[in-house]
Order: structure tokens, then sequence, then C-alpha cells
């Protein structure tokens, strides 16, 4: 594994090291970063586009979340495919050099910290590649099987780009879930698995407790638990995710803000306080930070909680 380091630090600690150690911060949004450098991401590869059309402002998108204090920087890989970016025009090579270069350019932006620093690449649902809102409802009506087809191509290309851990992020529903665990047992790469759910469901309506315990005695599974939701459903989420695993949990709600797929925009008022990790952590969360609409600010907040509560 790689990663960010200064000098000082014990060569070759992975995330699963610090995870067992105590709690790790994840880094917030990187569409709301995005846009607030005036990047347009009307477009259906969302921040994906810019992967190809302006690699700088993705570097410099995580570059603020490293100054902010993350810990740990996930990829603009999420709504990247290589059937979304062939729709562009763009072929097969290409876009693996685009996959590649996601986790270059989080790599580049943590060396910038006077820390570790470790790259998740950002392996989203289907539903992502529709740019529909699908990965909000699940159930696409796909096997299994048809499912890991999709995703294998792109969990290889970017296992091969050596970050430190997978991210299979705002998965909907138990079929994405085992497709994705299915695919990579294939590489050699640690993953984490987080839900977007709704209450005490998946988005698709399973238990969550059925959801988490997909992972159980997966060594490869580094934590579980959910992203992109609302922070007070996150809440409750932690507690079963860790009581079916006992794995350690991650939680990286949204703004509390609700996404309307057909207005393309956000609704609602932010309800993301940073006072909550006090309680994720005592419930056993390791894998701390925001989704869409936080920004490094709030991640800064909850780096100024973490370190308040290790002191």
């Amino acid at each position: 594994m790689h990663s960010a380091r200064t000098p000082d630090l014990p060569p070759g600690r992975t995330l699963g090291d610090a995870l067992a150690e105590g709690t790790v911060l994840l880094d917030g949004g990187l569409s709301n970063q995005l846009e607030a450098q005036g990047c347009d991401l009307s477009d259906a590869l969302w921040s994906a586009r810019l992967l190809s059309d302006a690699p700088q402002q993705i570097e410099a998108a995580h570059t603020a979340y490293a100054r902010a204090g993350a810990q740990v920087l996930i990829t603009a890989s999420y709504q990247a495919t290589f059937e979304g970016f062939a729709r562009r025009g763009i072929g097969r090579a290409r876009a693996a050099e685009l996959l590649a270069g996601s986790v270059e350019s989080a790599r580049r932006a943590g060396a910038v910290a006077e820390r570790e620093v470790w790259v998740a690449a950002s392996v989203g649902p289907y539903g992502a590649m529709l740019a529909d809102g699908s990965e909000y409802r699940g159930r696409y009506g796909l096997t299994v099987r048809e499912l890991a087809r999709f995703h294998r191509p792109r969990v290889e290309t970017l296992a091969a780009a050596a970050p430190d851990v997978l991210a299979l992020e705002t998965v909907p529903d138990i079929v994405e879930a085992e497709a994705l665990l299915r695919v990579v047992q294939d590489v050699a790469v640690p993953v984490w698995l987080s839900y977007s759910v709704a209450g005490d469901r998946t988005r698709a309506g399973q238990p969550l407790g059925e959801a988490f315990g997909l992972v159980a005695g997966i060594d490869q599974v580094v934590a579980v638990g959910v992203n992109c939701c609302d922070p007070a459903d996150a809440d409750r989420a932690v507690e079963v995710a860790s009581a079916a695993t006992g794995k350690p949990v991650v939680v990286y709600p949204n703004s509390g803000e609700e996404w309307d797929a057909e207005a393309r925009g956000w609704a609602g008022s932010g309800t993301f306080e940073p006072g909550r990790v006090r309680d994720w952590q005592r419930a056993g969360a390791r894998l701390v930070g925001g989704c869409c609409r936080v920004g490094p600010s709030a991640i800064a907040a909850l780096a100024e909680r973490l370190q308040s509560s290790e002191t």
C-alpha cells in the first residue's frame, strides 16, 4: 500500500492499522467543493467529467479537504464508468487512464498534508451510472451475476492504480452489495462497504442488520456502515452495523438536505452537526466524515472534535 506520510511516521501502516488504534477522519462531499470552485456539474457524468476536462479542479478539491484535516480522500470515480465514458465518446483505454488518474489526483493532494493520508477509490453503485437517481432506490431488476459483470472492469482498474482501500459506497440494496463483495474478492485491496439508507432499512427496503451482516467474517472488509443519508438515520445505523458485524463502522452522512432527482438539485435545510461524532464513536464508528453538501469547514470542525476527544 502507498500512503502520503511524513518521514517520522512508521512505514507501511495501513488504514486497517489506523482503525485498530482510533478514529480516522474522512473528507466531505466532492461535488459541493467542486461547485464552490466554480465547476459546472450538470453533465450526466457529474464530477467524473472533470477527470477528463479539468483534472486540476479535482486535485484542488481534494487538497481543500486535506488541508481541513481529512485523513482519507475519496476519489472522483463514483460516477466514472466505462459505460458512462463511452456515451461521451471516450474509449476504454482512455477511460481506464481516467479511472487511474482519479487515484493519482487524490494521492498528490494528500501529499500536501504533514501527516498520513490514505486514498479510497470510490466504487459507486450501478444506479449512479444511470444518472437518474436510481442509486437512491436500488432494485434495478438485475441479478447478482449481472451486477458483478458491470462492476468488475472498474473495480479491477481502480485496484490496479494501488489505492489504500476501495470504497464500495452509496449501495442501495443487498443484491448489489453481494455483487460487489463477489467482485472485490479477486483483487488484493481492502474495502469498506457503506449503504445508503432511509430510516432503519436500505434504500431498497431491506433490514439493516441483514444488509450489514453480509460482511461478517470477511477479513477484506475493514469497515461497514452508511453514507449519503440523513444524519439522523446515520445515528441508529452505526449501532446496528457494529452489533451485526463487530467490525469498525464507517459513517459519512450528507448535510440533511434531500436530492431531487427530477429537478437535479438539493432541497430542505442542513442538519449535519459535528457534535454527533461523539455518539458515533461510542457506538463503534472508526471512519467518520461527510458526504454531499458537507464541505471543508464541516470537516475541519469534525477534526477539532476528534482532536479534543483524544486529549
